[in-house]
């Protein structure tokens, strides 16, 4: 591979994780608003050691920037129009609310993990709509660099 190509496919792969990063960002605003309404951002926070809110919010939207990259760059082929992307981002809500909410939350806070009650099932929708929220932002972002 060339050093353009090699520096090409590079600058590719940033902007697309740039683009899944703010998309996270814009997902995990949505989402922790959510969570606030339903004072669950203190419990974010406890990932940390914490029960401040801002510390929970910290914390949310690390791991919210840290989804949209890697969703960029597994999944942002798919996503590179409106309908299959807000699509492709529910799914990946779905598989981190089984990995995050169902598995990695509940067993590093000391609680029943795969616990399906109305917290996980309102859980799941904060999770499709971060999800959806992701993979429009996403695709919008893709799209304005190739029009």
């Amino acid at each position: 591979m060339s050093t353009t190509t090699h520096s090409m496919n590079l600058t590719a792969t940033t902007h697309r994780a740039v683009y899944g990063i703010v998309g996270g960002l814009a997902g995990g605003v949505v989402f922790g608003l959510l969570m606030a309404m339903m004072d669950m951002i203190g419990m974010v926070a406890q990932l940390v050691g914490s029960s401040s809110a801002a510390v929970g919010w910290i914390v949310h939207l690390a791991i919210s920037a840290f989804i949209g990259a890697s969703f960029a760059v597994l999944l942002g082929s798919l996503a590179k129009t409106l309908v299959p992307a807000a699509l492709v981002g529910m799914g990946y809500g779905v598989v981190w609310w089984v990995l995050g909410a169902l598995l990695i939350m509940p067993a590093q806070l000391g609680m029943p993990v795969f616990e399906l009650n109305t917290t996980a099932w309102q859980s799941l929708m904060g999770h499709l709509l971060f999800g959806l929220v992701l993979g429009i932002v996403y695709s919008v972002l893709a799209r304005r660099e190739h029009d």
